[in-house]
């Protein structure tokens, strides 16, 4: 197959719509459901995520997509109770590609409803399991076992997307898009990304763990396939904050790092301990608990929040959240290009924050490397831009 037609593109209007291969076949086959221009849009860049990280990293990994920007991505690294519980995993027991993709989901539930997921690796039963549960528009991967296939399938009455894509294709190297009836051509983004990237230490602590370079690759080949500008956190084999296509780099920090204060807050023992009323399903516990976690809740969200609740639960206090916080040591944080103040690095410290990556350049360098500094953090120069639009 060298083409295919779609219903539409971005939206209802822009019609015809299709995609093609200039140049042989295309190296994908639908096994189910109609993708629309979007999920193909999603499909293709979480495919080179996945697939880098699996490079990387040597474990299997997934992504969870929205609008061209990865709302969460990991790797295989085992699932400990306390996540379980906090991903509505508690008791299971699954497979590593399973668990690369449960992770990729918890990085920010909310933003995932209805996502476009990529797998490195062959989907198993329990990863079409888990996602049977999950709102979800389609999936991308080299394989699927029968089973598996048979399970999603079944999702969105028959109409949910499964792509099947050839993990041995390469892209022409020359890349070119329209825009306004006007080309665009350019070298594909083949930078690689792997751990000799950061070994340029720039800051005065320079001790960095295996778990904090494979952290650092894992937000740094995130932040490849991300809009920006962007910025990404990460901890414990997955992204934990992502912060895509804002116009300041400060806000993408204070976006991402947002993120990741509320994915290790609901880790909270008092957030796991929420009572919630009977048959409520998982996508309104994920709504409520970010609203319990919010400190701008208006007074007409507050009442409707506890109507989902048996005892209405005691709010964190501020205190409490920092001191949480805490706890977390070794946040990954890696930026898609260099910080221009040293603002940047004063919020992530807030989020406990240890080692960064960035390309460096800037005028400022100096004030920045001073901040890490101060932190105790150890930051990394890599040289390598990574702006993705």
């Amino acid at each position: 197959m060298q083409e295919l037609a779609i219903k539409y593109g971005c939206n209802p209007h822009q019609k015809p719509a299709r995609i093609y291969s200039k140049n042989g076949e295309l190296p994908l086959e639908i096994l189910n459901g109609s993708p629309s221009y979007i999920n193909f849009a999603d499909a293709l860049n979480a495919w080179q995520l996945v697939k880098e990280l699996k490079e990387a990293t040597g474990l299997p990994a997934a992504t969870s997509f929205k609008h061209v920007s990865p709302a969460g991505a990991a790797v295989a690294v085992p699932l400990g109770d306390t996540l379980k519980k906090a991903y509505h995993l508690e008791g299971l027991n699954i497979s590593p590609v399973a668990t690369a993709y449960a992770r990729a989901r918890g990085a920010d539930r909310v933003s995932s409803f209805g996502d476009f997921i990529a797998v490195s690796d062959t989907v198993d039963i329990d990863t079409a399991r888990l996602l049977s549960k999950e709102v979800s528009d389609g999936i991308i991967a080299p394989g699927y076992e029968e089973e598996a296939l048979s399970i999603l399938r079944a999702k969105k009455k028959g109409g949910y997307v499964i792509m099947k894509i050839d993990p041995e294709y390469v892209p022409e190297v020359i890349e070119s898009r329209d825009i306004f009836g006007i080309t665009l051509e350019q070298l594909r983004n083949n930078a690689a990304i792997n751990k000799e990237t950061f070994n340029n230490i720039v800051s005065e602590n320079k001790d960095i763990p295996e778990e904090g370079i494979r952290d650092l690759l894992i937000a740094t080949i995130t932040l490849k396939y991300t809009q920006s500008n962007s910025v990404c956190f990460a901890y414990d084999g997955q992204v934990i904050g992502c912060g895509a296509g804002q116009q300041s780099r400060i806000h993408c920090t204070r976006l991402a790092a947002g993120k990741a204060d509320s994915w290790m807050l609901r880790q909270h023992p008092k957030v796991l301990s929420l009572k919630f009323k009977e048959g409520l399903k998982n996508p309104v516990k994920d709504n409520a608990i970010d609203l319990y976690l919010r400190d701008d809740i208006t007074e007409a969200e507050l009442e409707e929040w506890k109507k989902l609740f048996e005892t209405v639960p005691e709010r964190l206090t501020v205190k409490e959240k920092a001191d949480w916080i805490n706890t977390f040591t070794g946040v990954a944080f890696s930026s898609d290009a260099f910080f221009p103040f040293k603002d940047n690095i004063d919020r992530a410290a807030m989020s406990n924050v240890k080692y960064i990556a960035q390309p460096g350049g800037s005028v400022r360098d100096d004030e920045v490397i001073k901040a890490c500094n101060t932190y105790g953090i150890v930051m990394c120069f890599t040289g390598l831009r990574l702006f993705h639009h």
